[in-house]
């Protein structure tokens, strides 16, 4: 996966934004003020932090050694610094990214998730 093809996922999903609050080289990408992703976008290897469910966070980073790790300044529990080079399947990549889009959503007021079509 590029770094594009990262960004544009990201951005795929209804009401994400792209920020960069802390240098315009890391790239924060928010639902509703809320991040679920962070990427040094133009880093070699490309890496991004995701949310993750804290079991599935221990069986990923054991399934898959150096290439999923604890978040790298993140709260180590709930989040995961993915490396993006090409040895893990896209669709994997692709799945991560969208269930911590899914799980930042599910922390939102009910009203917030109905607006986004994910009750």
């Amino acid at each position: 996966m590029t770094p594009q093809e990262l960004r544009a996922l990201c951005l795929s999903f209804n009401a994400a934004v792209e920020d960069f609050p802390f240098s315009p080289e890391i790239s924060v990408f928010k639902v509703l003020g809320k991040m679920f992703a962070l990427s040094w976008i133009d880093a070699r290897p490309l890496k991004v932090n995701l949310k993750c469910d804290p079991e599935d966070a221990i069986r990923l980073r054991a399934d898959h050694p150096g290439l999923i790790a604890p978040g790298y300044h993140m709260n180590k529990r709930h989040w995961n610094t993915v490396t993006v080079d090409g040895e893990l399947p896209d669709r994997l990549v692709r799945e991560l990214v969208e269930d911590s889009y899914d799980l930042v959503v599910a922390g939102l007021p009910r009203a917030e998730r109905l607006r986004l079509d994910r009750p």
